[in-house]
């Protein structure tokens, strides 16, 4: 399970004798894999607290509560237990002169799983793609994505571009999209991840004639924090077939 640690900082203690932190980070980021990711924060003083009021955006610089303690920053960390967890907060350099809060994500199940939630979304590009439902396979995308098609294509920027650019190829097709995944593999990460893909496609223009290409896919997901979304798509041709536009 994930627990966030945050990292309080005290003003009011000497933290002149206080250990490095890099140690406690190369020990349980790099050996043990325990700690995801983590960054250190700006003091209090840089902080903008952001309200809205009957409509009205209520800015006043400063931290949200005036303390002598403040967060300083946060580490990630991936444990069995709530126990490990404390115990590796404990062992922080920052818990001698402050305070480390720990504090479990909230649990959303199987779905929390990025691999199993990037391999659906795949998996719903294929259906969407089958179905010929644009609304559907854009939904699969972030509002911002980019997407480049194979060499000589044009690339796209947000998603309406994107949307303009399936319907257009749509119209040149007649029936449904076979979308096949030869092999897919993904990297997932901490808040992002990314994906290889062999990808081959199989339709019916309205010409009659056939269409069966197979395209190398790497694509780059963002968790918006309600699910997983596309942010960039790059699509390239094999390099012993000829680039095109067809499948772009």
């Amino acid at each position: 399970m994930k627990y966030m640690l945050l990292v309080c900082g005290d003003d009011t203690a000497d933290a002149s004798g206080m250990a490095p932190v890099e140690p406690w980070v190369e020990e349980h980021g790099v050996r043990r894999g325990a700690r995801l990711y983590g960054h250190r924060l700006r003091l209090p003083d840089s902080a903008v607290t952001v309200r809205v009021r009957d409509g009205e955006v209520l800015r006043t610089d400063g931290p949200f509560a005036e303390t002598k303690e403040y967060v300083a920053g946060f580490d990630v960390v991936d444990c069995d237990s709530l126990e490990e967890a404390v115990r590796i907060a404990a062992e922080h350099p920052v818990a001698t002169v402050g305070a480390m809060e720990v504090r479990p994500f909230w649990d959303e199940g199987p779905a929390e799983d990025a691999g199993a939630a990037i391999r659906a979304l795949d998996a719903e590009l294929t259906e969407a793609l089958r179905e010929r439902d644009v609304e559907r396979l854009t939904a699969c995308y972030a509002p911002d994505v980019e997407v480049f098609g194979p060499a000589g294509a044009d690339a796209r920027s947000g998603v309406a571009g994107l949307r303009k650019a399936v319907e257009e190829w749509f119209a040149t097709i007649a029936g449904p999209v076979r979308r096949e995944v030869l092999d897919l593999r993904v990297r997932p990460g901490e808040g992002s991840a990314f994906s290889h893909a062999l990808v081959r496609l199989r339709g019916t223009r309205g010409t009659g004639e056939p269409v069966d290409r197979t395209v190398r896919v790497t694509t780059g997901y963002r968790d918006t924090g309600f699910g997983w979304l596309i942010a960039h798509e790059h699509v390239s041709a094999p390099l012993d077939g000829p680039a095109g536009k067809d499948l772009s």
